[in-house]
């Protein structure tokens, strides 16, 4: 069966998302289906087009209403789909409905395609608030034309437990893993004077980074024997990374805050190495999300490595390797990192393969196609 992964961005090496989307192609090939990866592609000289892997579906241009028309232009779209015959469309929603997104799911709907469309966090609210002009206008067109969707999609993939999204049945899935692209951590290190912590993400604020500085704060408030050090692995709004800065030299702790932007490939697997303990997100609570399940808990496990996080995660809330944090402003006790990092026996891949037989993409996107066509 022909299917089109549809994604509204481009794609960058280090960026988390794109991996995963690629991961979820390779997965729905794996479960049969003759996939096409539908993206934007921005070249050289700022020419913003529509692209089904090296084909041009539609040319925007390079002014600047090209940024504009990208997000209402769908017609050449759903041309493209209706002739070659695809009978399956997965959209990875940037929370954009409006009226010509609605259109083309209505002209889809009428030929017998089937639609669905992953809402990568919900609620979401909270976390579009503000952001550059265009995505404000986005966002007010979704809140307008949202609850029309329950007449023109089949499912809502979702990553909680909510049955219903906006007037439209779920798909309740976790986030997976592409086993053979995350490389396991080699050894456990062993703990005598130096613990390394690890996040990698695209920072804002609801990961609660800054719960982790004030947490050093207060750790070396004392002498320590153990030093600890938090390496921050990832770019993100500025104001939240400028944030993380500030607060690292206002607790004096510049020296055990280490902020490395975007690394990835070998680079990144050459940290993890080093690594003792992940850091999840720690304020989902900011962006009114009780339950989620995320990329970055499942990344740290496949690696191999223990994690802290705050939220409430079905697939890892009984875990011997993990380490829950209150869903609230305080800082992250370290002292608790320390004792249960030098505590743990499990070698990396006793925690990779807590998670090898449940969590791989091509377990979870073939739950969507089951229910789909089933």
């Amino acid at each position: 069966m022909k299917a089109i992964f549809v994604h509204f961005y481009d794609f960058s090496l280090h960026s988390g998302i794109s991996k995963k989307i690629l991961y979820q192609v390779d997965a729905l090939r794996a479960c049969g289906m003759d996939v096409e990866l539908c993206y934007m592609d921005i070249d050289e000289n700022g020419y913003q087009k529509r692209m089904s892997g090296d084909k041009v579906i539609e040319n925007y241009g390079n002014g600047f209403s090209a940024k504009f028309l990208k997000w209402f232009r769908f017609g050449a779209l759903t041309d493209y789909i209706l002739e070659n015959n695809i009978k399956f469309v997965y959209i990875r929603s940037f929370y954009n409905i409006n009226p010509y997104l609605l259109k083309m799911l209505r002209r889809l709907r009428k030929a017998g395609v089937r639609v669905v469309m992953e809402f990568p966090t919900y609620p979401y609210d909270y976390e579009v608030k503000g952001g550059p002009l265009k995505y404000r206008l986005i966002f007010l067109l979704n809140r307008i034309f949202r609850n029309r969707l329950k007449d023109h999609l089949d499912r809502i993939i979702t990553f909680t437990d909510y049955p219903v999204i906006h007037g439209v049945k779920t798909i309740c899935i976790s986030n997976g893993i592409d086993f053979n692209n995350i490389k396991l951590k080699s050894q456990k290190n062993e703990i005598k004077n130096r613990l390394n912590l690890i996040g990698v993400a695209e920072i804002h604020f609801w990961h609660g980074f800054d719960r982790i500085i004030k947490g050093i704060g207060e750790y070396y408030k004392k002498k320590r024997d153990i030093e600890v050090h938090f390496f921050i692995v990832g770019d993100g709004a500025p104001e939240d990374l400028n944030l993380l800065i500030q607060l690292s030299k206002q607790f004096n702790v510049e020296n055990y805050i280490h902020f490395l932007g975007n690394r990835y490939g070998e680079e990144l697997d050459s940290l993890f190495e080093q690594s003792d303990f992940g850091i999840a997100s720690l304020a989902r609570h900011r962006s009114n999300i009780t339950k989620i399940k995320t990329l970055k808990t499942r990344e740290y496990a496949a690696r191999g490595i223990p994690f802290i996080y705050s939220e409430i995660d079905d697939d890892f809330e009984n875990m011997p390797y993990i380490l829950k944090a209150p869903a609230d402003e305080t800082p992250i006790d370290i002292d608790r990192i320390v004792s249960f990092s030098k505590s743990l026996k499990l070698s990396p891949s006793d925690i990779r393969n807590s998670i090898i037989n449940s969590l791989s993409w091509k377990i979870q996107m073939q739950k969507i196609i089951d229910e789909i066509f089933n």
